[in-house]
């Protein structure tokens, strides 16, 4: 009756998604599938150029991208109610519904979409309510509901008025009771039966399971007479011919809450609690019938389980971290706000690159790197400390891409080199796309500080359209209420960055980098890594000003 969805690793790095990000969220995601945790890598946005270079060189497929980690309706372990067709009988719906102890059952059309719900209560208000007169179901419903056994069937559809012939032959003659409509019920009234058959009734259902005479059988197969035989005596059979209808003549079909597997359990609960039913069926986009849910499963749902990497801040995370199950971190940056309320592995690490991190993971799980995910590792580890002459690079970063080269076998300068003039060309892109392709918002010293930095072989492209950055920057600092906004273009081939920022902050950058002046893309040599040059002395700066 129940079933559990399969619990999956959801493994991600940050928003803006970045070579490093990316290639060690799908490494990360092999390695746990490797030990047997079954993971899936994600993105949560488009991935850049330079990240669209190595996965294509390597022949890796670019991850989905990951919406939110909000708890969904398929999420909840919700029940796993068979549903039944519409054409069954209402019969057979109330005994699987007595077996089972089920109040509410699903129906459904062929194709499995829902078509309505009936309960107990249904049941009981149509035997009270509706005429019991009148039956129009299948001559196979009327079989199940009687336990009865096929004489001659030429109708698939029964449709007419229900008679128990307990009147003598003559009268029933005189008064013209038995027509073409009927649904007679007799006995061994066999007089009874030779006129039902004269009469061309619809069906004839002898009770006591008595034989029925050869030459009766002949002339109602003449007359094309449908007859079923039944055990059951004539007043049990009376009485519960009824429960032969279809379900669908008595479900309700309108004013049903449904909800769909992907909305969000949030969003729903308000209507759950408002609503007068204790069960909601679960359907697809197309209508198509999953299960029932009930307040009870609101209780203790199941939250996604996460891996992140390469980040541990809220706000650089995927929405709604807060509703999911955070089972580790992996990161090479400073601590940020990410809270649990379990402890959990969280393996920060002060290197270059998170690919280093989970390149040492694998040598310790002792698990053979193939060389398409060393490439992924070595392409993470270069672009995050560009090709090792970032100051934020270690021994481990230089151990890692020695070992990961020798796997790979490829000349890393040349590789490098492409790498890099792919995902520093500006061409097609807007400012505001270049100036949020590698953005990250920072609480620093209690204030909202924007940090986007862009790689280039060519200071020109940025250099041309110059006034319209700094622009671009004094507009999104007022429309997003940041303190400042910081952008560090960093000249690949130089080892140095051109800085545009706020241009009401000029005293702060002036303090940030130590220069006796400061203007709009000011050139800092050597300062090639936010995390580790640009990020500690903003805090410094800002704890001089408080």
């Amino acid at each position: 009756m129940k079933g559990k969805n399969m619990r999956q690793n959801l493994i991600f790095g940050h928003k803006k998604p970045d070579t490093d990000s990316v290639c060690a969220a799908i490494a990360l995601a092999l390695l746990k599938n490797k030990l047997g945790e079954a993971s899936e890598p994600y993105i949560l946005g488009n991935i850049n150029k330079e990240t669209e270079f190595v996965l294509k060189y390597f022949n890796i497929d670019v991850p989905k991208v990951l919406d939110n980690v909000k708890i969904q309706i398929k999420d909840l372990d919700y029940d796993r109610v068979k549903p039944f067709n519409k054409d069954l009988s209402v019969h057979f719906a109330y005994f699987n519904m007595n077996e089972n102890k089920l109040r509410t059952l699903p129906i459904v059309d062929e194709e499995g979409r829902l078509a309505g719900i009936i309960t107990m209560k249904d049941i009981a208000m149509s035997l009270i309510n509706t005429d019991q007169r009148h039956l129009s179901t299948s001559y196979d419903n009327i079989i199940e509901t009687l336990l009865g056994k096929s004489i001659l069937k030429f109708d698939e559809i029964i449709d007419g008025e229900i008679i128990v012939a307990s009147f003598e032959e003559d009268t029933l003659r005189k008064s013209a009771i038995i027509n073409k409509k009927s649904i007679v019920i007799v006995g061994d009234r066999y007089d009874v039966i030779r006129h039902a058959i004269e009469t061309g009734a619809r069906l004839i259902i002898i009770t006591g399971d008595l034989e029925v005479p050869h030459n009766l059988i002949e002339l109602a197969e003449q007359c094309r007479v449908n007859i079923i035989k039944t055990p059951y005596q004539t007043y049990y059979t009376a009485k519960n011919i009824s429960l032969s209808k279809y379900v669908k003549d008595i479900m309700k079909s309108r004013d049903i809450v449904t909800f769909n597997e992907d909305d969000y359990l949030n969003d729903c609960k308000e209507d759950i609690e408002q609503s007068k039913h204790s069960k909601f069926p679960i359907i697809s986009k197309d209508k198509k019938y999953f299960g029932l849910l009930s307040r009870n499963h609101l209780i203790n749902p199941q939250r996604k389980r996460v891996i992140l990497v390469d980040h541990n801040e809220m706000n650089q995370s995927a929405e709604g971290l807060e509703e999911a199950e955070i089972l580790e971190v992996i990161d090479h940056h400073k601590i940020g706000d990410i809270r649990t309320s379990i402890p959990i592995i969280f393996r920060n690490v002060p290197v270059g690159s998170s690919n280093t991190i989970i390149y040492n993971m694998y040598r310790e799980n002792n698990i053979e790197i193939k060389r398409d995910v060393a490439g992924l590792m070595l392409s993470g580890i270069i672009s995050d400390t560009l090709l090792l002459k970032s100051p934020t690079t270690t021994e481990r970063d230089k151990a890692a891409v020695d070992e990961l080269l020798n796997i790979v076998g490829l000349n890393l300068n040349i590789y490098a080199l492409e790498m890099f003039k792919a995902g520093t060309s500006l061409e097609g892109y807007t400012n505001e796309e270049i100036l949020f392709q590698d953005f990250k918002k920072f609480n620093l010293e209690y204030k909202d500080v924007g940090i986007s930095q862009v790689f280039t072989m060519d200071i020109n492209q940025i250099m041309n359209r110059k006034d319209e950055f700094i622009r671009l920057i004094d507009d999104m600092t007022a429309d997003r209420n940041y303190f400042m906004i910081i952008m560090a273009v960093t000249d690949i081939v130089n080892e140095g960055s051109y800085i545009f920022y706020t241009s009401s902050k000029e005293r702060i950058v002036k303090g940030i980098f130590e220069e006796e002046e400061a203007f709009q893309g000011i050139y800092v040599d050597k300062c090639v890594s936010r995390k580790k040059q640009i990020v500690p002395r903003v805090i410094n700066a800002l704890r001089m000003i408080r």
